[in-house]
């Protein structure tokens, strides 16, 4: 059952790897996408930039062109205005003059506008002609009308273009708020996804320095810290326990009641030794502890009451009582000393301890 158990949470591990990978991948996509939409937008914009003016100036010719009939019709002639209107309709064709305006790219607006230059250039024969035969001999005034119209008809097409400009900015902000939309539950979900796989490394990781049996951590766990070489500043114990009695218990009664004997014993020892400090099972019948910031006088208080709580435990008619050897070392009894140091110390004296209990039992 533990196997398995280990191998659901590799496998979903593998799992989230692979999700992990998929939202990497699409959202590198979506990136990609939002970074194409915002020059798309630029370039929407810089097309939009400039539209407005251009729809002012055609707007213009077509008030100042009507304005030009009038003053010929009336014998005022302004060949300054007509030159104005040449300048004005030069500039919105070729994107040149002294207006700052811009060509606009759309194909209904120039056949518009082209329509429009052609009638000014026939509308500008017949100005001549009213200068030179008079008003009433010419079409100066029904051609006014109809240059009139096709100048409106130009100006409602730059609008149209600046309309559909703005339609295609709106959709761009529509599909890049959908995007970046998309990019925060992403995010949300690789947050979500990292926390998740976290918390499944931390259940790992605390698998594989816990020994399953006791719950308590185990000799790779104890090992981690015998590993730490620097030099213990602070007074700290190590104490090494062993079961003298596990053989006898798992030949005579069943190793389930060694199992259990060994259960009972871990029990005892982190009811026993305080919170903050390290139990661990060293190996089949050793343990080890590690008390920190303590004295000689503390360690042998809790030697005692270890003692207490095992005769208390025995004398119940337990028929798989507790025994045990121990031996202990304070680091401040040697010099420069680390936890490998202590830990040696410590078992020499728990197997010089063991061989005092065999010896008894003789």
């Amino acid at each position: 059952m533990k196997v398995i158990e280990g191998i659901g949470v590799n496998g979903e591990m593998e799992l989230n790897k692979k999700k992990k990978n998929i939202i990497g991948i699409t959202q590198s996509g979506l990136i990609l996408v939002l970074v194409v939409l915002i020059v798309f937008m630029m370039v929407q914009i810089n097309r939009l930039q400039g539209t407005a003016r251009v729809i002012n100036y055609a707007g213009l010719v077509r008030g100042a062109t009507q304005r030009e009939v009038k003053l010929e019709i009336t014998g005022n002639q302004n060949e300054e205005l007509v030159q104005y209107l040449d300048d004005i309709l030069s500039g919105l064709r070729y994107q040149d003059g002294h207006y700052d305006l811009i060509k606009l790219h759309d194909k209904e607006y120039q056949d518009k506008l082209q329509v429009q230059s052609d009638y000014w250039e026939k509308l500008k024969v017949e100005i001549e002609a009213v200068r030179s035969r008079g008003y009433e001999n010419t079409d100066i005034v029904n051609m006014s009308e109809t240059y009139f119209k096709m100048a409106d008809e130009t100006v409602s097409a730059a609008e149209n273009y600046s309309e559909k400009i703005a339609r295609k900015i709106r959709t761009i902000e529509i599909l890049s708020a959908l995007d970046m939309l998309c990019l925060v539950i992403l995010v949300i979900m690789q947050t979500l996804m990292a926390m998740k796989m976290a918390v499944q490394n931390k259940l790992l990781e605390q698998r594989a320095y816990t020994d399953s049996h006791t719950g308590l951590p185990n000799k790779s766990a104890c090992e981690k810290i015998l590993n730490n070489k620097e030099i213990i500043d602070e007074p700290t114990a190590c104490i090494m326990f062993d079961l003298n009695n596990l053989k006898t218990v798992n030949d005579t009664m069943g190793h389930s009641a060694g199992d259990q004997l060994i259960m009972n014993f871990a029990r005892l020892l982190r009811s026993v030794i305080p919170e903050e400090d390290f139990v661990g099972r060293y190996g089949g019948d050793e343990f080890m502890a590690v008390i920190y910031h303590t004295s000689k006088a503390e360690v042998e208080d809790i030697l005692k009451y270890l003692r207490r709580e095992k005769d208390r435990l025995n004398g119940n008619e337990n028929p798989m009582s507790i025994d045990y050897a121990c031996g202990w070392a304070l680091s401040e009894d040697y010099k420069e000393c680390t936890m490998q140091i202590l830990l040696d110390k410590a078992d020499s004296y728990m197997y010089d301890n063991k061989q005092l209990c065999k010896q008894h039992t003789l």
